[in-house]
């Protein structure tokens, strides 16, 4: 008979975006964490991706990683990698301290280290607000705009392709007038931004890190305005690790790639050493 494999396996791993992002800013590094031997998944928060029809809540958004832990099977320890707006959730996740973060191997968490609470989040919820109802009266603009050409005989359909208008060219009911005035096909909404600073309006980074059971890994990019905090984040955890990759901004896992995931690589290093028992000896 064999002998049988008493070693533990490596943490899995959970990736969390960012603010109108989706689960796809993690391809590289989920395929990075897989080559080192660690089981991967990149969720998409509410509001976002495969999610984009639901409203974001915090409540919803630990659901969706409370599935993401319990789909690696009961007991499989778990580290979770969270960036800006997934940072934060990470955190506020990680120390509910429930059932699904009992086997929480480590946490990395990046460019969330200026704490919401005392902020005037209330103002940039406000200010978002007022962006959703510019892109609405816009949109109306648009859509009137459409209906006249459309009824004009003189704008009429080109055979050369569906949906093309001569003269012109652009069908305007199939695409979306961002706040900005740029017309982006699918792009997240800003009424998410509202959505999330609602519910982060009083929460409090560092209060989760003060909680959090686990190693704690603060990841920020050097020209990342995110960064303003980070020293007192360092204070508030009880085990916690800070990395500053160079020349990288707020986006540090896409703006440096390669060196993100070396940052990884150590991570996960750390988070998968046998922990020492409570009390130690």
């Amino acid at each position: 008979m064999a002998p049988m494999n008493s070693e533990p396996a490596l943490p899995a791993v959970v990736f969390v975006h960012g603010m109108r992002t989706s689960s796809a800013i993690w391809r590289e590094q989920v395929a990075h964490v897989r080559l080192l031997g660690h089981d991967a998944t990149a969720v998409d928060l509410p509001a976002h991706g495969a999610l984009r029809d639901e409203r974001f809540t915090l409540r919803r958004a630990f659901e969706v990683i409370d599935d993401a832990v319990a789909g690696f099977g009961p007991g499989r320890r778990v580290a979770v990698v969270g960036l800006s707006l997934g940072g934060y959730t990470s955190l506020a996740w990680a120390a509910r301290r429930t059932s699904h973060t009992a086997h929480l191997a480590g946490l990395v968490a990046s460019a969330c280290t200026s704490d919401p609470k005392g902020k005037p989040v209330a103002l940039y919820r406000d200010l978002a607000q007022g962006l959703v109802d510019a892109a609405a009266g816009v949109r109306t603009v648009v859509s009137r705009v459409s209906d006249v050409v459309r009824s004009n005989p003189q704008f009429r359909r080109s055979p050369a392709g569906r949906g093309s208008l001569t003269p012109g060219g652009a069908d305007l009911r199939e695409v979306t007038v961002a706040p900005g005035g740029a017309a982006e096909p699918h792009q997240p909404g800003w009424n998410v931004v509202t959505d999330a600073l609602t519910h982060l309006a009083g929460w409090s980074s560092l209060a989760d890190l003060r909680r959090v059971d686990a190693p704690v890994w603060l990841v920020n990019g050097a020209r990342d305005h995110m960064r303003l905090e980070e020293r007192r984040h360092v204070k508030a955890a009880r085990d916690a690790e800070l990395v500053v990759v160079p020349r990288a901004g707020h986006n540090v896992n896409t703006d440096a790639p390669a060196s993100f995931n070396h940052v990884l690589t150590r991570a996960l290093a750390t988070f998968s050493a046998p922990r020492p028992a409570a009390g130690g000896a």
